[in-house]
């Protein structure tokens, strides 16, 4: 059986040391036959590689979250094979994911709509409605608003911790970084430029007059465009999807997540969290490059 490996990262305030939750899963791998190899400390007290053989990396997984469980700690862990864990091609949501905020809500609430915004998106990202259908019906709330409040939502903007150091980090390695957006171009275009990405992909709301008209221009970039763009970009740097990464939080990522060599579910709603293989709901973006076994030390700042 090939060498797999199990990164476990500890949350910024975690209750039990990492030191303690390594060793607790390292005795729940070797329990179920598993051979363990040497621990490597990727960044000290906070992120471990555990390589191992003889196991299923979703056993291994499973196993490890139970052995977690006890020590009520707040850990994150993904299992995989050890070949090929740098990945070529990064593919990010960005609301929710490398960007804290929701930005239609952030608009709706410079003019007292945000609860009923908020709700639309909400059920949206949770896969109870159509995205398409939901983004229209929102937009359509916002008609009339003048173009300056796209700037004054847009100051709002709060960086994902860790997001322009997993950017920074992979495309120092070689790596492509693609923002994908179910938001807009506007936002897009600006959190591409701070973070450091190469492309962004999004949608465009139509302004007529200086004031937003209420509509998008067609076709909607949405769950399907974004399996799509992941596939046509990986096809167009001649890179398979097992050198693909895809992160992001919500319904609208479910299928580029799960296509993607590695799909991270990123403090996800349930409807993409109960869907990923592999999951962050504790740590920061930073996460993403210790499951790819980068050091700390090799970790760049932007």
């Amino acid at each position: 059986m090939s060498l797999n490996v199990l990164t476990l990262i500890a949350a910024p305030g975690a209750t039990a040391p990492a030191a303690a939750a390594v060793e607790s899963v390292v005795e729940a791998l070797k329990r179920l036959g598993a051979a363990v190899s040497a621990r490597r400390w990727l960044a000290p007290d906070v992120a471990c590689d555990i390589p191992f053989e003889d196991l299923d990396p979703d056993q291994a997984d499973a196993a490890a979250r139970v052995a977690l469980q006890a020590l009520g700690g707040s850990f994150d862990l993904v299992a995989q094979p050890e070949s090929g864990r740098r990945k070529r091609l990064l593919l990010a949501d960005m609301e929710s994911t490398i960007i804290e905020n929701e930005m239609l809500d952030e608009l709706a609430d410079l003019v007292g709509l945000k609860p009923r915004i908020a709700e639309i998106t909400r059920r949206a990202m949770n896969d109870e409605i159509d995205f398409a259908t939901a983004l229209r019906e929102r937009v359509a709330l916002l008609k009339g608003l003048p173009e300056s409040a796209l700037a004054e939502a847009g100051a709002r903007i709060r960086i994902m911790p860790g997001a322009r150091e997993l950017v920074a980090t992979m495309r120092a390695d070689g790596a492509y970084a693609v923002l994908v957006s179910g938001g807009f171009r506007v936002y897009t275009g600006r959190i591409r430029r701070e973070v450091g990405f190469d492309l962004d992909i999004a949608n465009e709301m139509v302004i007529e007059n200086g004031r937003i008209a209420g509509t998008l221009r067609e076709p909607i970039l949405g769950r399907d465009a974004k399996l799509e763009g992941l596939k046509r970009l990986a096809a167009e740097r001649s890179l398979p999807l097992a050198a693909t990464l895809a992160v992001g939080d919500g319904a609208n990522d479910i299928d580029m997540v799960a296509a993607a060599g590695i799909g991270i579910a990123f403090h996800a709603k349930p409807a993409l969290r109960q869907r990923a293989r592999s999951r962050i709901d504790h740590a920061d973006l930073t996460a993403l490059l210790y499951v790819q076994g980068y050091r700390a030390d090799e970790i760049r700042t932007g």
